[in-house]
Order: structure tokens, then sequence, then C-alpha cells
């Protein structure tokens, strides 16, 4: 079907696709579906020729915006000279064994040993795995239930969804039963009547009589994202992460930051774990800003220490998807990294990504604005009827959904999850641009608020 086919024509025609997330029978009526068919820079425009501002970035991903040549060209000479071959074996390609390199150059410390898999699901459920992998060849069969947080997102294959929240699972099952949740970090909805050092005192507390109710000897690792995203954009109190991490290690537990949405500059550094919350995990996994979704890839990069176990004599690693490291994947990585090292986005976003941050806490004076919490281009706007009580509206009034439709219709995609709004947009817009978002979000939820009141 051609580009400039009709919203009706593509519409009519896409009876057969499997959408993810949504509303399975809603959408046989094509009911609030929006056909994206072109994209550039920071906008997006859909199959009417409105003009959008991504202010979700595909989905956390188009780090260095949309339509970069240098990406596309680099995908197309890779496919051009070696369009595929595996990892598997003794087989490597220049592009896999470089970009590797890469990584290993840029993420913390002693995390120098990576495995490419196609996804952030895949990434953590590769961390697990290969963890597994590790305490058996440790001697330590029994350890192999994971530690997560309610409020957590790591995936939706069998196992990364039983390490989410629970309310991803509703009506699916997962193998939850080697999966734990601690309490949600969430300071603003949990911590009543606590100062956020209390309540970080609280949230490990809750850790250590986890780790004492399950056995230090059962739990192979915790996993946690820097900032949490899907979950709602929570961000633990200051000093969580590294708190957490000595705890682990005090019992042998190894530490697993999933930094699928925080890495690739969305924080201002490439890695966030040890330049923003001032951790070394023994595992950071990552995906979609790696290759900025011009291609499929992730990326779990394990410590010098678990490889040294997993790859001495003795037994093969079996694990492995057909499309691990793929070349044109890796190019795109590279690719991508070499737009934000010559243009210096990570550091750019130290900048616009706080007045994006400034820009958006500046609803707060809004009625039904109960909290805008995140950090930099990762902020998330939660939405409450009562702002003294924090009572949240009703489930059938849709907030979040009516508010993110009222943005897009004055030209700006925002993620509605729940009573709460996402934004998480590509790194290159401009300070107009920003200001531009921040008038259309407020713009948004006045007027929806004008239609609760009738």
């Amino acid at each position: 079907m051609s580009f400039d086919a009709s919203t009706d024509d593509i519409l009519s025609a896409d009876n057969h696709l499997i959408q993810s997330f949504c509303d399975l029978d809603a959408l046989k009526q094509n009911s609030g579906r929006t056909v994206i068919n072109r994209a550039k820079g920071a906008y997006v425009y859909d199959s009417d020729g409105r003009e959008l501002i991504d202010g979700i970035a595909g989905l956390w991903c188009v780090n260095v915006g949309h339509g970069r040549p240098e990406i596309i060209q680099a995908v197309t000479e890779q496919l051009n000279t070696l369009d595929y071959y595996s990892t598997f074996y003794n087989f490597t390609h220049p592009s896999a064994a470089t970009l590797a390199r890469k990584l290993a150059a840029l993420a913390p410390g002693s995390l120098n040993n990576v495995y490419f898999a196609n996804s952030g699901s895949a990434a953590n459920d590769s961390a697990i795995r290969i963890l597994h992998h590790y305490w058996q060849r440790r001697g330590k069969p029994g350890k192999r239930h994971v530690l997560s947080r309610i409020g957590g997102y790591h995936g939706s294959t069998y196992l990364a969804m039983a390490m989410t929240t629970p309310a991803y699972s509703d009506g699916w099952t997962s193998a939850d039963e080697i999966v734990h949740h601690l309490r949600s970090p969430h300071h603003w909805r949990e911590g009543e009547g606590l100062s956020e050092a209390e309540f970080l005192d609280a949230l490990m507390e809750d850790l250590e009589q986890s780790i004492a109710r399950i056995g230090a000897d059962n739990i192979a690792a915790f996993i946690a994202e820097p900032i949490m995203g899907a979950g709602g954009v929570i961000v633990a109190p200051r000093g969580y992460h590294a708190r957490a991490l000595e705890i682990c290690h005090a019992h042998d537990i190894k530490y697993i930051s999933d930094e699928v949405v925080t890495a690739f500059g969305r924080l201002g550094h490439f890695f966030a774990s040890q330049d923003v919350f001032g951790i070394e995990p023994d595992i950071i996994t990552s995906a979609k800003g790696l290759t900025s979704g011009y291609q499929p890839l992730s990326a779990t990069i394990i410590s010098d220490e678990i490889y040294d176990v997993i790859s001495a004599p003795g037994e093969k690693f079996l694990h492995g998807f057909t499309y691990s490291g793929h070349p044109a994947a890796a190019a795109a990585a590279l690719a991508n990294i070499g737009i934000m090292e010559r243009e210096k986005l990570p550091e750019q976003v130290r900048r616009t990504g706080k007045q994006f941050e400034e820009t958006l806490r500046g609803l707060g004076d809004i009625d039904i604005v109960g909290e805008v919490r995140g950090s930099h281009f990762m902020m998330g706007i939660e939405l409450v009827r009562d702002k003294e009580t924090k009572e949240p509206f009703d489930e059938a009034v849709e907030i979040g959904n009516r508010v993110a439709m009222a943005a897009q219709e004055r030209g700006l995609i925002a993620r509605p999850l729940g009573n709460s709004l996402i934004l998480s947009p590509t790194l290159v817009m401009s300070s107009e641009m920003i200001e531009r978002t921040g008038a259309i979000l407020r713009d948004s939820i006045e007027a929806v608020m004008a239609e609760l009141r009738g």
C-alpha cells in the first residue's frame, strides 16, 4: 500500500495485525487508531498529514530523532556488504565485534562483556538465564529466585513479565513462582507520613526482610530500573540504588540494572547507573536507545567476574537467538552512538532535559495535576480528582487517555498510562519545541477539566 493512501484505506485493509498493549475488541471498529506514515527529526506525521511532536520517541527509543541519514546509510552499506550471519559457534563478524568493544568502553567498571539479543525483554531474560547458569557453575543451583519491585517494567516475554509489576499480568500467567515483588519506591503515593529518608529506610527494611524470608541461598538477583518507566516514571528516594546494591552484595545476590530506557542519553549520560546513581551493577541491560529504534537490538552487559565463571573450561554456553548481533542492527547502533558522540547529545540533554523537566513541573499549578515526576527527558504527570487527598479519578473517566487525545489534536503525542501521562521525547528537541510541548499540555489538561465540569 502506498504511503499516500487515505486513513480509511489503511484501516480497512489492516484486519490482520495484532497490536500490542491495546483493546483488541475496540480496534475491530477502528476505534481511536492513528496511522503514522512518515517521520523526520522530532516530528511524526499521520496519514491525514498532521504534524505531531513525537513526545514518546516512538516508544522511549528514537533518541537521536527520526530520519537520520547516517544510520540509514550505515544499515544500507552493511546489508550490501554482509546482510546476515550469526554469532553462533565460532562465527563472528566485524559489526558485532566492534559494537561489543564500544559498549564495554562506555559501560562502567568491569562490565566488559556483551551479549546481544533483539529486545529489552530478551535482554532481561538473558540476564536471568546467564545468572542461573553462573550460580550452577558456582555450585549454588538453589539460587534461582529473583527480587523485583511493584511498579517495575522489565518486558513482556514469559519471565520478563513475571518480573514486571503484577498490574501488567492481569488475566495472564507468567513465571511468577520464582519472582518476588518488593514495595514500590514511590514516595508521593506510598510514603504517607514518612520523610524521604524514613521511607528509604522502610524500603531497605522490606528488602532485608524479603531476603530473610526467601533465603539468600535461594536468590539469584535483584533487578531494578534506575527510574521506573512503564510503571509510571517512578523515581526512588535518593540513595536507594546504592543502599540496595550494598545489601544485595552483602547477601551474595547479583544486582541487575535495567537500563533499557535510561541508557543512551535519556538522563544525560550513555549509562545512568554509575554517572547518575553512583552504582556499578553486576549486569546492565539495554535496548531502545541503543539503535534509537532504527533496528531491533539489545545488549546484556555482564561483569568480568560473571564472565570468568561462565567461560571457564567444562561447559558450553547454551544460550542464543538467531538474530543476536545482527550485522545491520549492530551497524545501526554504531552509527547511532557515533551521532551521540559527535553532536554531544548526552551533554546537550543535561541542559535541554533540565529545561524540559522544569517546563513540565510548571504544570503543577493546575488543579488536577497531582505530581510531576521524573528527570530530564523521562517525565510523568499524575492527574488526580483531589489534589489535597491525592484521590485518583475513577477508571471509567479515562483521564489519561482523554488528555492524551486532546494533546494529539493540538499536535503532541503523549502516552496515557491510567491516570498519568508519560513524556519521553526525542533528545533533539529545541528550546522552542519544549516550550510548545508545555503549552500544549497545559491547554489540553485545562480543556479536559472544562469538559469534566460540564
